[in-house]
């Protein structure tokens, strides 16, 4: 045995980002009996701008230099059919600089089913605004393809794969349908909560994680 060896690098980190309070409390609340041995919780603060500061800076540390980056928190459904408390698992984000593959969108589909049985979850492209989409504006943006819309999820991807090949993802819940909008996100409350949503898919997020893990360089 050679014992000049370096040790083996450990598994990846996780980094998981959000935009608000309630929904990194809903994170940090959640079961995390199998989180990895480092992971992050970042609230970025609301708009593309403050995401791509906050995910840029997180991931210039060395802890978090090589950590796989998952996006979430709420975000509105495009598509007619789509109720608050339902799950969107993105194949892609998109925005003005072009779009981001998303890494093992499929898995998280089977995770989020097994860990929300019963809840409605949507697959397709997820699309960046720097503003609150109401209105006819959802219709627009259908018509692209996108079945929602959130503020940070596209970049907060961008500057992850920017950063370095890592695994990506974006899973949101949505809080605003076109037959549901809201005034603002304080309204959400009651039986079906999108906090209580956030705060169970945890352990499909671990999944991923363990499923999609690069090793540290």
């Amino acid at each position: 045995m050679d014992r000049t060896s370096a040790p083996r690098p450990g598994p990846a980190p996780l980094l998981i980002a959000c935009a608000l309070g309630i929904e990194r409390l809903a994170l940090r609340t959640g079961d995390r009996s199998g989180a990895p041995a480092t992971m992050s919780v970042l609230r970025t603060g609301m708009g593309p701008k403050n995401a791509e500061r906050a995910v840029s800076g997180a991931l210039g540390k060395e802890t978090l230099r090589d950590a796989a980056v998952l996006a979430t928190g709420f975000c509105a459904g495009l598509a007619p059919g789509m109720h608050p408390g339902d799950l969107v698992v993105a194949e892609e984000t998109r925005d003005a600089r072009g779009s981001t593959p998303c890494t093992g969108t499929g898995l998280l589909v089977d995770e989020l089913v097994r860990a929300l049985p019963g809840r409605a979850v949507h697959t397709g492209p997820l699309t960046g605004s720097d503003h609150v989409v109401r209105g006819q504006e959802r219709g627009d943006l259908l018509a692209t393809g996108a079945v929602a819309v959130d503020m940070e999820s596209a970049a907060t991807l961008h500057s992850a794969v920017r950063a370095g090949q890592r695994p990506v993802a974006a899973v949101r819940v949505v809080v605003d349908a076109p037959q549901h909008e809201l005034v603002r996100i304080g309204t959400v409350r009651g039986g079906i909560s999108a906090f209580r949503v956030l705060r169970a898919v945890l352990p499909a997020f671990f999944e991923w994680h363990r499923s999609s893990l690069l090793p540290r360089r």
